[in-house]
């Protein structure tokens, strides 16, 4: 896959460690740990990316492995081969066959840092799959 035009990018033999932030979009195929902050720019975390991080974002597109929280205040996009471990809170979201979720969904109308009311769309099931409502 190929990193959209004008984005930053971490390639994918890069770790990182600590904060990150930034008012740009951002493509990352390697490794982070800690926090990811980026309230008005697109995050892409690619099929080789290793992320354990918590994740504040305007939209969020992923293909590879996410371990942490994610709020976008936009949309979150779980492509087919993205695992994810951690609750989701997005003004939308799109789930793609075989992508994996383990956490809570919500969707609300999301400010960046700001706590909103919202309302709950799915629960992970006794199995860990995700379950959602019919209504």
């Amino acid at each position: 896959m190929k990193p959209a035009e004008g984005s930053t990018v971490i390639g994918k033999s890069v770790t990182i460690r600590g904060e990150v932030s930034g008012g740009e979009d951002l493509y990352m195929d390697g490794t982070v740990e800690g926090t990811i902050s980026l309230p008005a720019s697109r995050l892409t975390v690619g099929p080789n990316a290793q992320v354990r991080a918590d994740v504040n974002a305007h939209d969020v597109v992923i293909y590879g492995h996410l371990e942490g929280n994610i709020r976008a205040a936009g949309r979150i996009e779980l492509r087919e081969s993205a695992e994810v471990k951690g609750d989701i809170v997005a003004g939308r979201l799109s789930i793609e066959e075989n992508a994996t979720i383990k956490g809570k969904v919500e969707l609300a109308e999301v400010a960046p840092g700001v706590g909103s009311a919202s309302r709950p769309v799915a629960e992970p099931s006794q199995t860990g799959t995700l379950a959602l409502p019919l209504a």
